[in-house]
């Protein structure tokens, strides 16, 4: 574990969420040729295919003097905002931005006021948890496209300890410091909110005591289901038939499924535990793949057994998978579907393949980690909900393996196939699922520099993979995919599987293509940087995080890094990704100062978007007490709440256009 973090990780919330634990991190493309940052190779990457129909429109440069912006070939309509960093957020000319629920705003109708400086674990299970960032937007009634009245799906990561207590001190090491009315107060805001909302005149607003609203948190019943359920590295003490747990923790991005089911996604769940036996334990070696160490980053383990990894072993096996449930039933059980392996989850989204079958893409936000994909066994029944209940427990996992030549091909985690045999520890899928980051170590997968979100692009077929930074590459570990060492601005990749373009795309292949859509950073400062030649100086960004498209096909992305690398605030970018204007991105959102943007959704008629406002105010030496801003609420004594946002066009209209 280093010492301190880097540029590229300020902002972040623990030094142990993103160690690097992957305990070779080799160049699995190959001997290269060179093994440095090569010019060429990026540009080979960059125009491929797609790019070459364009290629007088859209050459792609390094640096050089930006088209005026009536001469750009964007079809983005809106005239883009300057980078900045200062205590408010900013949107273009045209647009306002409108705070739909905030930290502590009555969920379920019990809930009372909130009240930042007397707060209760059984207030803040009835309240809009901490630190929000997966969105998604299911309309109500279900099964309608309706775009003015739905649900409201949000995930809750971690808690700022030190911005949600008063008298905390100013740095994360409060975190250890929780009492234990603390602590269960921590946990009460960790999980998920389920919030009815509607738009009227215009603006968006909870619906008060929704009747499909809920809270879900770190207690909250679920079930495992799967392949790994009942397996003996699954049972504790409280459970000891291994298919009971309590709630979900740090649930970072997420997804949905065909039949309107929300996907949440576990990610950084190993800071929660600790122990000696994280170094002298019988697992400790698989702890150590996952990064969980001797002492955990919150105070929990003093004051709950299941977080001792003296006293239950096996608990943390309970977490890093993705949890199912239905957002239209609030009575209805979470599970964790561990068919979909055990790792650090950024999120989990589909494509329908041309035989019905539906592929799940999630990347390991972990550097030197991997690229997923679940492919179901059978196809989705949209006549028949019912049967699509436990659809995600029988099918394949596979990992990507990316080559020099542009091919990628999906290795299968199928226990019996290659290494993964019972000479190497695996008698079972189970033992598969539950070390997938092992499993997918020994078939050779191709490290990357920290998969986040991985969305298919409906309008094209292709897949979208931001990879955020890794600043530990070294130059010898550098390859086509990967294309800079000490990359500390990220890219951003696109997956190409069989019949994307045409409307009959093959999700469930074994093998595909694969191209770079932008290397991110400053064009003309940052080596490497690649985008589209006529990208303006606001234009740019750095640590590509989540996204998602518009029905024109252009992506949105978010991200969470950049006052760390660049001194300039996350905020939320679009681009083209076909035509002329393809990698020209263009900036429409910054965050106020200490936050990260997470989780953009766009509503069904595309007039809405949504942000997740996540940890504004988490900047070096601001508190709860002296915080460094107090959005989004400006009011004395009110510490900054993460919040969600919803940005319309004054007037309607679509977003972008």
């Amino acid at each position: 574990m280093p010492d301190t973090l880097s540029p590229a990780d300020a902002g972040k919330p623990i030094e142990i969420e993103d160690i690097g634990s992957n305990p070779s991190p080799r160049n699995t493309i190959g001997e290269l040729v060179e093994r440095r940052l090569s010019r060429r190779a990026a540009l080979g990457g960059l125009l491929g295919a797609a790019a070459m129909a364009t290629l007088s429109d859209q050459l792609l440069a390094s640096g050089g003097r930006a088209l005026a912006q009536n001469a750009s070939p964007s079809s983005l309509g809106f005239r883009e905002i300057a980078h900045q960093m200062g205590p408010r957020d900013a949107v273009p000319d045209g647009y306002q931005i409108q705070t739909v629920i905030r930290w502590g705003d009555a969920v379920l109708p019990h809930a009372p006021a909130f009240d930042p400086r007397n707060q209760s674990a059984a207030a803040q299970a009835a309240q809009f948890g901490y630190n929000n960032d997966y969105v998604d937007f299911f309309p109500l009634p279900r099964g309608s496209r309706s775009a003015d009245h739905g649900l409201l799906a949000v995930n809750h990561e971690y808690a700022d300890t030190q911005l949600m207590f008063p008298g905390m001190g100013d740095d994360e090491t409060s975190r250890l410091r929780s009492s234990r009315e603390q602590a269960a107060v921590e946990m009460a805001a960790h999980g998920m909110s389920v919030v009815e909302i509607r738009r009227e005149n215009g603006r968006w607003a909870p619906v008060r005591a929704g009747s499909l609203n809920r809270r879900i948190t770190a207690t909250t019943p679920m079930r495992i289901g799967g392949p790994a359920a009942g397996h003996e590295r699954l049972k504790t003490s409280a459970d000891p038939t291994g298919t009971r747990v309590l709630g979900t923790l740090n649930n970072c991005a997420g997804g949905n499924t065909p039949w309107g089911t929300v996907l949440t996604a576990e990610e950084n769940f190993n800071q929660y535990f600790g122990g000696a036996a994280a170094n002298t334990g019988a697992q400790a070696a698989m702890y150590k793949r996952y990064g969980i160490v001797e002492k955990a980053s919150y105070s929990w383990p003093q004051y709950e057994d299941r977080f001792n990894l003296d006293k239950e072993p096996n608990e943390p096996n309970r977490f890093g998978w993705i949890v199912e449930f239905d957002p239209y039933d609030p009575d209805s059980v979470p599970v964790k579907r561990t068919a979909l392996g055990r790792f650090k989850h950024e999120g989990c989204t589909h494509a329908v393949s041309a035989d019905g079958r539906v592929a799940f893409y999630s990347g390991d936000d972990e550097r030197f980690d991997y690229v997923y994909k679940f492919v179901t066994a059978r196809a989705w029944n949209p006549e028949n909900p019912a049967a699509n209940r436990d659809l995600l427990d029988d099918g394949t996992l596979f990992v990507a393996r990316f080559h020099e030549d542009g091919r990628m091909e999906w290795l299968p985690l199928v226990h019996g196939q290659g290494p993964l045999t019972a000479a190497n520890g695996f008698n079972s899928q189970a033992d598969v699922l539950i070390e997938t980051r092992r499993a997918a170590d020994l078939l050779k997968a191709t490290p990357m520099d920290r998969p986040e979100d991985v969305q298919p692009n409906p309008a094209n077929g292709r897949i979208y993979a931001m990879l955020t930074n890794n600043t530990r590459r070294k130059p010898e570990q550098v390859d086509s995919i990967n294309p800079r060492a000490a990359n500390a601005h990220g890219h951003v990749i696109e997956m190409i599987p069989p019949g994307a373009g045409t409307g009959e795309v093959d999700h469930a292949a074994t093998e595909g293509r694969w191209e770079i859509f932008l290397v991110a950073g400053r064009p003309g400062v940052d080596a490497g940087a690649q985008y589209h030649q006529s990208t303006s100086a606001e234009g740019w960004l750095s640590c590509p995080d989540n996204c998602t498209f518009d029905a024109k096909g252009r992506v949105w992305i978010s991200t969470d890094g950049a006052p760390g690398t660049s001194k300039v605030a996350d905020g939320l970018y679009a681009a083209d990704t076909d035509g002329a204007g393809r990698a020209l991105t263009r900036l429409f959102y910054q965050a106020p100062t200490g936050a990260e943007v997470c989780g953009p959704c766009l509503t069904p008629d595309d007039q809405t978007m949504f942000l997740a406002i996540q940890h504004p105010g988490d900047d070096k030496g601001s508190s709860f007490d002296n915080p460094s801003t107090r959005w989004p609420d400006f009011q004395e004594g009110m510490p900054p709440r993460p919040s969600i946002i919803a940005i319309t066009r004054r007037g309607g209209g679509v977003i972008g256009s």
